[in-house]
């Protein structure tokens, strides 16, 4: 089975639900995915919850193709 790429994630923090938001980047398509966690996460753990996230969507994702806004 053909591995699934993603192009790239933004993670920010969604105050409204008081959670990090990650948008995973599939050509045109877009799959947001909230998860919990402290708002003073460092980016690197940021970034390897994005990558995780996608994984779980069934897409690998570089690690570098991850933006954190904090």
């Amino acid at each position: 089975m053909p591995v699934l790429r993603a192009d790239r994630a933004e993670v920010t923090w969604d105050s409204e639900e008081s959670k990090w938001l990650v948008r995973i980047h599939i050509g045109d398509e877009v799959i947001r995915r909230h998860w919990k966690g402290s708002k003073n996460a460092d980016p690197e753990t940021l970034r390897a919850d994005a990558v995780r996230t996608a994984k779980d969507e069934g897409y690998d994702l570089a690690s570098d193709k991850v933006t954190v806004e904090v």
